[in-house]
């Protein structure tokens, strides 16, 4: 039987393009949109006071959202700072802000403006801050690992769980087939539910967190776990492994999280005697196996809030919240330090940078909607449907 072994980092995500500076859109992707105008220079000295008088011009029309990985210099204008679903949520409670900037990627902005009113207009400063975890799934590949499992005889067992870091396609899918939305905080909960629905489960699009959670937290094996590869015919499984697993973990991973390894762990331990390792759940098996604590971004950061002075950690997760971290507990005798020896920013989330929130504010601020996401109507209602399950879990 093929069992979820942690798998290398050859998942080749789907082709959306990046696009340079996001001055240029690729029609065949959902970020279809141009994005026009000149951005100001990166060098120019005062992008600084040109963000805050436009955001003060603006006043209680925008509301600005900055995700944990953005850049300090992004951050600082940030009016909510937090992962992506509880910025989303905290979007949705500002309906009197007509213009809801979000400092993130593609996926949160989608969450967001399905969480938001009709009224409120969602805006990315760079479409082209995409995220390639969720690239790794796409609704048409989904749709053919259905016709899989339909085929197989299981489709009527399986229930789909879709982590938060998924396209609004791939929510849609989630609620239309009964399924829910989890995030790395309740993965568990949303777990739970979902075998009381069916006897097998679809996790999408991150294999990490589906087996992690899984193993670590639910007591299954590694054996009662396959990975369905969207790029090998029928998933590079038999209709047997599919009926004998409980657990069908999608081929998607996150690139910064994945990066982190077990000679990570091992080789902080030995330069760092006494060192507690805190992982996200993202990682590889072998990774949060080896770990002291894991946990979602949420709860890295209460953690070091709780921690005795003096205390040593390595942080397995985004370098520009490790960074702010350290910074802010060094005061407090906390040492904190990146987990791998290598520098990891999530690229794609650092895309936006300060010229891109300074045209997009200064835009609004004219009066010139740019680059706004927009969730059709049917992908939102099916959307929203699997985003509700997850809010009624107990």
């Amino acid at each position: 039987m093929t069992t979820a072994q942690p798998q290398e980092l050859d998942v080749q995500p789907t082709p959306l393009a990046l696009l340079l500076l996001g001055r240029e859109a690729d029609p065949k992707s959902e970020r279809g949109v141009d994005c026009p105008g000149d951005l100001p220079s990166p060098s120019d000295p005062d992008l600084v006071e040109r963000a805050r008088k436009a955001k003060e011009k603006l006043g209680d029309k925008v509301f600005v959202l900055g995700h944990h990985y953005q850049r300090d210099e992004v951050i600082q204008f940030a009016d909510v700072t937090g992962d992506s679903f509880k910025l989303a949520r905290d979007a949705a409670a500002r309906p009197e802000a007509e213009y809801i900037v979000f400092c993130g990627v593609h996926f949160m902005a989608e969450s967001a403006d399905i969480l938001t009113s009709d009224d409120q207009k969602v805006v990315l400063p760079d479409l082209a801050a995409g995220c390639s975890m969720a690239d790794m799934a796409t609704a048409e590949q989904v749709a053919e690992c259905w016709d899989v499992l339909t085929e197989a005889g299981i489709a009527e067992q399986v229930v789909p769980v879709s982590y938060m870091n998924s396209s609004a396609d791939i929510k849609a899918f989630t609620g239309k087939q009964g399924g829910t939305i989890c995030t790395s905080s309740n993965a568990k909960r949303a777990l739970d539910w979902a075998f009381e629905q069916g006897e097998k489960v679809l996790f999408l699009p991150d294999q990490h967190l589906g087996r992690n959670t899984a193993v670590r937290d639910m007591g299954m094996s590694l054996d009662d776990c396959v990975v369905y590869n969207p790029h090998k015919p029928n998933g590079g499984l038999t209709a047997e492994e599919l009926r004998a697993a409980k657990m069908i973990l999608w081929r998607g991973h996150c690139s910064v999280h994945g990066r982190f390894s077990l000679d990570s762990v091992n080789d902080v331990r030995a330069r760092i005697p006494g060192v507690n390792v805190l992982v996200h759940p993202e990682c590889k098996h072998e990774v949060v196996a080896a770990a002291d604590y894991v946990g979602s971004t949420e709860y890295i950061i209460k953690a070091l809030e709780a921690a005795p002075a003096g205390s040593k950690w390595a942080i397995g997760t985004e370098l520009n919240l490790v960074r702010r971290l350290a910074n802010r507990f060094a005061p407090e005798g906390k040492e904190i330090v990146f987990l791998d020896k290598t520098v990891c920013f999530c690229s794609t989330m650092n895309r936006i940078d300060l010229p891109h929130l300074v045209w997009a504010l200064e835009s609004l601020a004219e009066g010139n909607l740019v680059n706004r996401i927009e969730v059709d109507r049917e992908t939102e209602a099916f959307a929203k449907l699997a985003l509700e399950r997850m809010l009624a879990l107990p």
